[in-house]
């Protein structure tokens, strides 16, 4: 399912117009994006936490130059999904197993 799907079925789903939603959308993930930049994790309940993941510094191989680099200690922006997310899609009937019944 691409952002344009989502912003279709949104639109359908409740009536507001798809350039509406779309704007909305696209705010989201700018305040997501620039806040996670600020180093500020979002808690959404029901639904996951965007966070910052913190990688620690490591001696890499540069495989082609067979040499050494050193690839810094820094932050990778990530999803974790709730608890009562993970259950849903746990115990949601896969599109496989509607298929096979």
């Amino acid at each position: 399912m691409t952002k344009a799907d989502v912003i279709a079925e949104i639109a359908e789903k409740t009536g507001i117009d798809k350039a509406d939603v779309q704007h909305t959308i696209e705010t989201f993930f700018t305040v997501i994006k620039n806040n996670l930049a600020k180093d500020e994790n979002i808690y959404v309940r029901g639904f996951g936490s965007f966070i910052n993941k913190k990688r620690a510094r490591k001696v890499a191989r540069n495989i082609s130059k067979n040499t050494a680099m050193v690839i810094n200690e820094h932050y990778i922006p990530s999803f974790k999904p709730a608890k009562v997310f993970v259950e849903q899609v746990k115990t949601a009937v896969k599109r496989d197993e509607q298929v096979s019944a």
